[in-house]
Formats: structure tokens, sequence, C-alpha cells
């Protein structure tokens, strides 16, 4: 589903409860995140109805390389020949995107947390368990802005994966969260702000640490990886995830 102008020249695409971003700009468009094979369709009706062309996409930056955060990826670059940049800690998880540290064992999560298993449902549905990674990637810095359409500036988040950064777009009052903080989590289906569970999350103290860059960027708008767009502000949903902690 497509939510154009979530922030100013930025369009929301949700699909099986996982949330890419374009994000506009007359030099073309900057897709961040790559969902789920199944995003692939969705991504093209969206580029239509936004008025675009598939070349149109420039860039494809990734928060963090996660099976369900790289999806398209590699179509996008056969497809198009675009750059992929990611953190250069999470490079070779995007390669390798099912090879990822965790703190608690996955299994366990569907029992404990019922509610979680249609969200997990519907991601199997848009092949979470066939993903291909992408070898050949472009580093991300912290403290950078990046030369892409948006520029987004680079804050490094880690935690939910030891290269996670989310992206700052500060001329349009609005972050990209990735997983450094979510209003969905998709291993016990709760809702509001949080950090992901440690069935996905490398290091949760260290995550939540993180969440004090994302409050000092003084966004408005909020943009997760999961969930729906947050538009109270980074710091009260900076102040929510700590207090839910971690799960």
């Amino acid at each position: 589903m497509l939510t154009p102008d979530v922030a100013p020249g930025v369009h929301r695409l949700a699909h099986a409860h996982v949330n890419c971003y374009l994000i506009e700009s007359k030099d073309g468009l900057t897709l961040v995140d790559a969902g789920l094979p199944g995003l692939w369709h969705e991504l093209g009706m969206a580029l239509r109805h936004l008025g675009h062309r598939p070349e149109d996409v420039r860039a494809l930056v990734l928060t963090h390389a996660h099976f369900d955060h790289v999806g398209v990826a590699r179509r996008l670059v056969e497809r198009l020949g675009i750059p992929v940049l990611v953190h250069p800690l999470d490079a070779e998880l995007a390669a390798h995107p099912y090879r990822y540290a965790h703190e608690n064992p996955r299994a366990l999560y569907p029992l404990r947390h019922p509610r979680a298993l249609p969200v997990l449902a519907r991601m199997l549905g848009a092949g979470a368990a066939w993903v291909k990674g992408v070898e050949h990637t472009g580093a991300l810095t912290p403290g950078e802005t990046v030369d892409v359409p948006g520029s987004p500036r680079v804050i490094a988040t880690p935690g939910h994966t030891f290269g996670h950064v989310a992206l700052h777009l500060p001329q349009r009052d609005a972050m990209v969260s990735g997983d450094a903080l979510v209003t969905l989590d998709p291993y016990t289906g709760r809702t509001g702000p949080r950090i992901i569970a440690g069935a996905a999350t490398a290091d949760s103290a260290l995550a939540l640490r993180s969440l004090d860059p994302i409050a000092d960027t003084g966004a408005s708008t909020v943009l997760p990886g999961h969930g729906d767009v947050w538009t109270r502000g980074a710091g009260e949903a900076a102040e929510l995830a700590r207090g839910e902690g971690p799960s």
C-alpha cells in the first residue's frame, strides 16, 4: 500500500508489514530499504502512481541488511544498475541476509506471542524465506550527507544490527528510523514505539542507547521500518520506546 507524502516528498510503501520509503527530489528518487521479494510488483505500481518510471530510482539506501529489508535489492541492481549503500558493518549481512546476530531463540516467540503469527505469516507469504542477498555495496558513513536524491544524513543507530543506521531528512522535518525504532514489533505483535525483540536484535542494550541520537534529531515525523508512521516527534517516540525496554 502506497501512502504519498508521509513527510514532504517522502512516500511510504507498506507491504507485508514491512515499510520502505521513496524520497523524491528534482534529481529523481532514493529508495530506502527494499522490503521482501513480494514488494517488486507493488513498487512498480507505486512508481507509476507517483508519475515516475523505474529508471527514476537513482539509489537504494539500506538502514540495515536483514532479509526483510533487502528483498528486491538484487533485482533492482540487475534491472537498473543502481548503487546499494549500507554501513560497512552490515555489508556481509547484505550478501547473506539470514546470517544475523540475535539475542534470544526465535522459535519461542510465536508460542509466547501468538498475536505475532498473522504478521509473520504475511511476511512469509511475501517471500521472507527466499531472499537473495546483494554482494556489491557502497559504504555509508555516519555523520555524512549522502549524495543521492533527498540528501539524507546518516545517523549511527547500532543495536538491532551492528551496522544499523537511521536517515535524517532535516529539510523535511523527518527521519527514517528503520528498525532502530518501530511502531510494530513483528516478533511480538505489539504496537507503539519500541525496539524490536531479541529474536532479531543483536544487542538490545545498545539498541536502547541508540534511541538517543534518534531523539536528538528533533524530527517531527518518524518513519519506522515496521508499523505506522509516528507524527508526535522523535523525542516522544524515543522516550516511549525506552519505557517499553527489551522483549
